[in-house]
């Protein structure tokens, strides 16, 4: 809608998760190393925490864009499965097809297609956002595929991300064992108040526009709207430019970010 009138080639603060956009802070970067780490010394299960909004599914995109080709990946974005489905949507999503699809025909297909990856030099990882909603069950069918392994090392690497109450989740006695098994973890944060400016800054560019004019004093509305949570910079963000455009104004004053909040409030 106001894409022509500013000048943006696609929409600057989509809540869609695109890896273009991804925003360097501290603690993405800092994610996004323990997870390439996790995944290239065969750590097994590694764990990611964040709020809502924080960008993990983002960061997850970016990890599958910046590992190496022979690097195999399974991404589960919503597991709202059984059991056996979640697993045969594991497999499936790794690209293995099997005549039968009971539990024992799926995990024999993907220990086979893992040995076959290892013995040329691949590796394999299983990527599963929102990871808060599986079942204590489907947890450890998880640390069950975590088993599958050579006499050295994993032959598969298991990404858990998802909200704070997963950690929850996992500190129940009865999880223990796949507790056990996390070697690497982080805990996502928000952006810092002086990176909010810089991540506006990228995603305008991204979006086709680097001289987009605002002004100095918005940047602390944002944030204290936000608390760095790019989810809300985003939402608060596309109001403004919706504001802007049906006011015929293309610069950002306080005025505009104030009236945005009351609308989204």
């Amino acid at each position: 809608m106001y894409q022509q009138f500013y000048g943006f080639n696609k929409i600057p603060f989509s809540s869609t998760s695109e890896p273009h956009f991804f925003f360097d802070s501290a603690s993405h970067r800092e994610a996004c190393a323990a997870i390439k780490y996790g995944i290239g010394q065969r750590k097994g299960i590694i764990l990611v925490t964040g709020e809502v909004g924080t960008g993990k599914t983002t960061l997850c995109k970016k990890v599958i864009e910046d590992l190496d080709k022979n690097v195999k990946i399974s991404l589960i974005l919503n597991p709202f499965f059984t059991d056996s489905q979640l697993l045969q949507a594991i497999v499936e999503d790794f690209g293995i097809h099997t005549e039968k699809k009971t539990k024992l025909d799926l995990v024999k297909a993907l220990n086979h297609f893992l040995i076959q990856l290892h013995s040329t030099g691949g590796n394999a990882v299983l990527i599963i956002d929102e990871a808060q909603h599986l079942s204590a069950r489907q947890l450890e069918q998880v640390r069950l595929l975590s088993n599958l392994e050579t006499s050295e090392e994993k032959l598969l690497q298991l990404v858990l991300m998802g909200q704070p109450e997963l950690t929850e989740k996992l500190n129940q006695y009865k999880l223990r064992q796949i507790r056990q098994r996390i070697f690497v973890k982080y805990q996502l944060s928000p952006l810092a108040e002086t990176e909010v400016e810089k991540y506006m800054t990228l995603r305008l560019k991204n979006a086709g526009k680097d001289d987009f004019d605002i002004k100095s004093a918005c940047y602390k509305i944002i944030y204290e709207f936000s608390g760095g949570v790019p989810r809300l910079i985003n939402m608060l963000c596309d109001r403004a430019l919706l504001m802007g455009y049906a006011r015929g104004q293309n610069r950002w004053d306080e005025n505009i970010l104030k009236d945005s909040i009351k609308e989204i409030l």
